[in-house]
């Protein structure tokens, strides 16, 4: 029998459970809670919010597959219709406005950025949780969130893509909030992640 360092995450042997359920639901309701305050709205018509630093740590702490399922259970409920989206928007119609590119990628991120920080099972280090939280929560966001906001106001996607730049000091803010949100959890209570990390050799660079 393989020591308890080599197993893999107790979801992936036994599925999803009571208590990935309730991860789930956690992290999705974090996300709408991060949302009370409300945004602003510049040209373009996508909001400045705080709530992607949710799906940025619904990725980087459920992993990929939970954090990808808590976004999906979020955006489902917009979509029937309750306002957990900043200042009180909810209903099938933002997925049918500018925003609705970003909220989808939203799901891909919080998959990518879990992909990253935990890639091959591996406990998440420094460098690893800012890369993934980074790729997963900008630059994955906005490929899938630019190109439909450009269709849906029929602007040229280089002025929609100069346009999204505003979101960029905010966004990059984030990624280091929640870095060292993550990072910090990692250390004080690794019992939030709830796995199993894989042993791997010690190295320089997984030191940082």
């Amino acid at each position: 029998m393989a020591p308890p360092e080599l197993l893999p995450n107790r979801h992936d042997r036994r599925g999803l459970d009571a208590k990935g359920l309730a991860r789930v639901a956690v992290f999705a309701a974090i996300v709408a809670v991060l949302g009370l305050p409300g945004g602003f709205t510049l040209a373009g018509g996508v909001p400045i919010t705080v709530q992607t630093l949710g799906v940025m740590l619904a990725g980087a702490i459920l992993g990929p597959w939970l954090g990808a399922l808590s976004m999906t259970v979020l955006l489902a409920l917009v979509a029937i219709g309750l306002p957990l989206l900043a200042g009180g928007r909810g209903g099938i119609g933002v997925f049918f406005g500018p925003s609705a590119g970003y909220l989808i990628g939203w799901i891909l991120g919080a998959l990518v950025i879990g992909l990253i920080v935990h890639a091959a099972g591996r406990k998440p280090v420094v460098w690893r949780t800012a890369l993934g939280i980074f790729v997963g929560g900008i630059p994955v966001i906005y490929a899938v969130g630019v190109p439909v906001q450009s269709m849906i106001t029929g602007l040229p996607l280089g002025q929609t893509l100069l346009m999204s730049s505003a979101f960029l000091p905010g966004d990059l803010f984030k990624v280091v909030t929640a870095t060292f949100i993550v990072t910090t959890l990692l250390r004080a209570y690794p019992r939030a992640f709830a796995r199993v990390w894989a042993a791997t050799p010690t190295r320089a660079l997984d030191r940082v």
